[in-house]
């Protein structure tokens, strides 16, 4: 380990100029690059977390434009032709796999939703459905798991570093007069802050959107069960 003291910067901060800059650029390029690190991370949660306010947002208003156009009584197939199609979020695309199954399986002669194996290809059709868009909206939420129990061990071991490093060169200046000891240890310190604001945010965003996330499933699911009683009551009306 380099045993060689920066007095000038020592001098600065000992004079009591501890901000955020000076415990920064004063830090060991260890504890440097560690802070850097924690900082890019807190950047990507922040852009996770808002990214996920304002997807979360938008599918839950595109599902409840959707429903109220379902539940108004008008054609299956007119929906179908309009959002299911094509769909443009995952509710519609829930109902377009189920009803695309189904319209396909009406082809079939004697084909029977109730008892026979066109219930079950449906049932596979939104469930398969419901695991994919699920997939694509909880991209990103992993990182915020990994990164909300991780960083603020990376920044406890910036923190150690930063101290191993800081008690070196007071050895080396032969002085244990707090004014010396106690700006190395606070720029030791602040590594371990950094990853705490980086931690907590990414935690609380993690259980947030994780809680979020599972009531549209559940809400998409809840749709499946419904539409596939609509399919069997029309199913049995035909038949």
């Amino acid at each position: 380990m380099d045993r060689a003291v920066d007095t000038a910067n020592l001098g600065v901060t000992a004079a009591g100029h501890l901000s955020v800059w000076t415990l920064f650029i004063n830090s060991s390029p260890v504890v440097k690059l560690v802070i850097l690190g924690l900082l890019l991370c807190s950047i990507v949660v922040w852009a996770v977390i808002f990214d996920k306010i304002v997807t979360i947002r938008r599918v839950n208003r595109a599902a409840s434009d959707f429903e109220e156009r379902f539940w108004s009584g008008g054609s299956l197939d007119s929906l179908y032709e309009n959002d299911g199609a094509r769909p443009t979020h995952p509710l519609a695309a829930v109902f377009g796999a189920a009803m695309g199954e189904w319209r396909r399986s009406a082809r079939i002669p004697h084909a029977d939703l109730i008892h026979g194996g066109v219930k079950e290809r449906v049932d596979r059709a939104i469930d398969i459905t419901i695991t994919r868009e699920m997939d694509r909206l909880r991209r990103w939420v992993t990182f915020l798991a990994t990164i909300g129990p991780v960083a603020p061990f990376i920044g406890l071991f910036g923190t150690v570093w930063g101290i191993m490093y800081a008690f070196d060169s007071i050895a080396a200046q032969h002085n244990t007069n707090l004014s010396v000891v106690a700006p190395g240890i606070s720029e030791a310190l602040f590594a371990t802050a950094v990853g705490l604001f980086t931690a907590i945010p990414a935690y609380i965003a993690y259980n947030v959107t994780s809680s979020s996330l599972d009531k549209f499933q559940d809400r998409m699911e809840g749709f499946g069960t419904e539409f596939t009683a609509i399919l069997s009551r029309q199913s049995e009306e035909r038949g």
